[in-house]
Formats: structure tokens, sequence, C-alpha cells
């Protein structure tokens, strides 16, 4: 049989509906509010981080300091965490072979999972490709698990949150950021017999602020229901060991399941719930999102591992970050920028439209050579665009200066120029 490969006419545009067309109107939309994403192109040096080389579309390069990234204790050139990559690739070779229930499951795996469940003091962990996946897979799978299940979800909860408990079909609720006398109403009016599940975060990412953690738990030990707190831009940063803010606030025995990330403070990627053995295995049994999935690289497990073990000891890392982000908001403050603060380490500058934050963002790259990503809508909501910077203890005093400068110059530009930014 000879098969026709000449496009169709749904493929031509000459069809009911112009695909092509309705393609290019939706990208066009996104060029004409401000908030069409580019990617730069960069590349990372070992051993200089932050320091990289950006390149640009027209073949040129010039080197930059980035100050957007996640891998925020620089893990990712860790000597501790490189020498396990190398050692497990030389064992073992590139990728794991299957999914973990099919060849998947190496000694690095169960090693990573064990340093987690340790982490947190619980009794097993689950690891993911991402914790995008870990959130996803578990939220959508537990009204299996236990039928009639309510959740009661942050409104400014993750993505990777608002898809799993979206998917799961099951209840669901929504309670007003950090309220928890909303929470509370919402909790009183269902079934006392209903299962519950209250899912939150330590730390929200994009205003930098802490959910009421205590507060949650209270209610849930009075209502009956379970706990699930996302820790991902908190693991290895706040706690004693790094086991985040509910080891910090010694609440980790109150939560029924972390959800981490290895991809942020840890400086590799992946992600993992950490929670009773009984829960790790109905999840692990139950998830497609874990059992249809090929597993981690041994290798990026090996360096997880050890940045997660590396990180319960090394505090004076922890304290480098934290006064690296007090520097740089007081300084930003002191310029009188619209910062917003809540004590945590992320540094977000309030711009407040799409067309300026972008502005901001590419003279900061062109100009100064340092690369802060513009946030617009919809990871936050219109009239919020921000520049979000995230400092690490590997910025030097002589980085947060020029950083500072630059802000200050081109904010008093951005301010004159205003009307023809917004036009």
């Amino acid at each position: 049989m000879i098969h026709d490969f000449r496009p169709s006419r749904k493929q031509q545009g000459t069809g009911p509906l112009d695909y092509a067309a309705a393609i290019d109107a939706a990208i066009d939309r996104l060029h004409q509010e401000g908030r069409y994403r580019t990617f730069i192109d960069i590349e990372r040096k070992r051993g200089h981080f932050p320091r990289a080389v950006w390149h640009r579309p027209d073949g040129t390069s010039r080197d930059i300091v980035v100050w957007c990234g996640n891998d925020y204790l620089g893990m990712g050139q860790h000597p501790v965490v490189l020498s396990a990559m190398h050692e497990a690739i030389d064992a073992t070779g590139a990728g794991s072979g299957g999914t973990r229930n099919i060849s998947g499951t190496t000694v690095w795996h169960k090693l990573l999972e064990a340093e987690l469940a340790d982490l947190h003091g619980k009794e097993s962990a689950l690891i993911f490709t991402s914790a995008y996946i870990a959130n996803d897979a578990t939220l959508s799978t537990l009204p299996q698990l236990l039928p009639g299940l309510i959740i009661y979800s942050d409104s400014l909860n993750h993505a990777s949150m608002i898809e799993g408990i979206r998917r799961n079909g099951g209840a669901k609720r929504i309670f007003r950021h950090n309220d928890v006398a909303h929470l509370r109403e919402l909790l009183a009016a269902d079934d006392p017999a209903a299962p519950k599940l209250i899912a939150f975060e330590s730390i929200y990412s994009m205003d930098g602020d802490f959910g009421p953690m205590a507060e949650i738990c209270d209610l849930a030990e009075e209502f009956g229901a379970l706990t699930y707190l996302d820790e991902v831009h908190a693991v290895g940063m706040y706690g004693p060991r790094g086991g985040g803010v509910a080891e910090r606030d010694g609440l980790m025995g109150r939560i029924d399941i972390i959800n981490g990330t290895l991809a942020k403070a840890y400086g590799v990627m992946g992600g993992y719930i950490a929670a009773s053995a009984r829960m790790c295995d109905a999840i692990r049994s139950y998830a497609p999102g874990f059992i249809f999935t090929t597993s981690l690289p041994p290798a990026v497990a090996a360096g997880a591992a050890a940045s997660v073990a590396h990180l319960k000891s090394d505090q004076a890392l922890r304290d480098r970050h934290q006064q690296g982000a007090r520097t740089l908001k007081m300084r930003l403050k002191g310029l009188g920028l619209p910062i917003i603060d809540h004590g945590s380490h992320i540094v977000p500058v309030h711009v407040g439209n799409p067309v300026k934050c972008k502005w901001l963002s590419d003279q900061l790259l062109e100009d100064f050579g340092i690369y802060v990503q513009p946030i617009n809508f919809p990871t936050v909501p219109r009239g919020t665009e921000r520049l979000r910077f995230t400092p690490s203890p590997v910025h030097d005093p002589l980085m947060t200066q020029h950083l500072v400068s630059a802000m200050d110059n081109l904010w008093s530009s951005c301010a004159l120029n205003r009307a023809e930014l917004s036009a």
C-alpha cells in the first residue's frame, strides 16, 4: 500500500477551521499583552555559578550573572554532588532502564528515598521525576484510596496541586489565601463523617509568604482531616537539617504528606512525597504518574541523595543564604523600590505592568549582564507582574552591588518612560 503524505485540507488550512491562523492568533495575543515567554539560552559554567554565558539569537554571547535561578544554594555545582553523580554514572551508565516496577529501581533510588524519609521524620518516601508530577499524581490518586474525599485547597496553591485536585474527580473547596477563618467555615459546612484533606504550601513562591501551618494543623485535628504540605521552596533551606518550615516550626509530626523537590535547594532534579509507609505504598501502587513513567537516572538519584545528606549538616550555607536575601532586600528597599517582603529568601519587586516588567528584564540582561526573568500572568494575577530575585550564598557582595546599581538606574528610566511603555 502506498501512503499519500501530502497535507490534508485541514493541515493546509483550507477546511472548516484554519488551524494555523488560530494558533497564530493565540500567539499574537500573548505578544499584544506583553506576556509572550522568551527563553534565554544560557550556558552554566561548572565551578563559577551564578556566572553563566548568554548565547544571543544572533550568534554572539556575553557573560552574565543569573539572579532568578532555583538552584537556591548552589548545590548544582557542589563537589559532593558532582562526585556522587560521577561515581554512579561510571558504575551504571546513563539511564535507569525502565519504570520503577520494571527494572528501574536501583540501590541509588532506595538510598535517596531513605534519606528523604529520614529528613522528614517519616516512615517512607517515594520519588518522582518532578515535584509537579509528585503533586499531580498524589492528589489525583487520593480519592481512589479514600472514596468521598473532600480536598480543601489554598487559592494560591501551585499549578501542579490545582491540576491534581482538578483531575481527581472528587469534591474540592477553595479557601482564600492563608485565610484560616474561611477554611474553618468550609470545613464546618461539610459532612463531619466525610474524609477530608487540607492542601497548602509552606512558602508561596511568587510573594515569598508563609502558610499558617500551625493553625491549619489545629483545624485538621479538630475536623479529622489529613494535611498535605508542599515544601518545595523550603526543603534544604529551613530547619536545623533542611527539613523545611515544618521542621523549623516543630510541626513535621502533624503533617501527613509532605511534598518536596530535588531541583531547587538540592540542585539536581526530581520530586517526592514523604509520608507513612502505608500511604507511600498505596500511591506507589495506584498512581499512574508513578507507575507508567521511567524512573530517574541512577546518577541523578545518587547526586540528590548526596545533596540531601550534605545539607542535613551544613547550617552555615543556610545562614549565608538567608543573610544574602536580607541584604538584597534591605538594599533595594533603600532605593524606595516596592519590595514584597514576608521574611523568606524570595525577593520579588512589584512592577505591575507586563510591558514594563519585560523591558526591565531585557535592559538588565543587555546593558548590565543581569539575568532575571519577568513573572507575568498567568503565573501571577494581572496587575501584579514582578521581577523575582533569588539570591544565593554564591552571589558575592560585588554582584549584589552591581544589581542594586542597575535597578536604581533602570527604575528611574522606567518611571520617566512609563507612558510609552504602557502604550
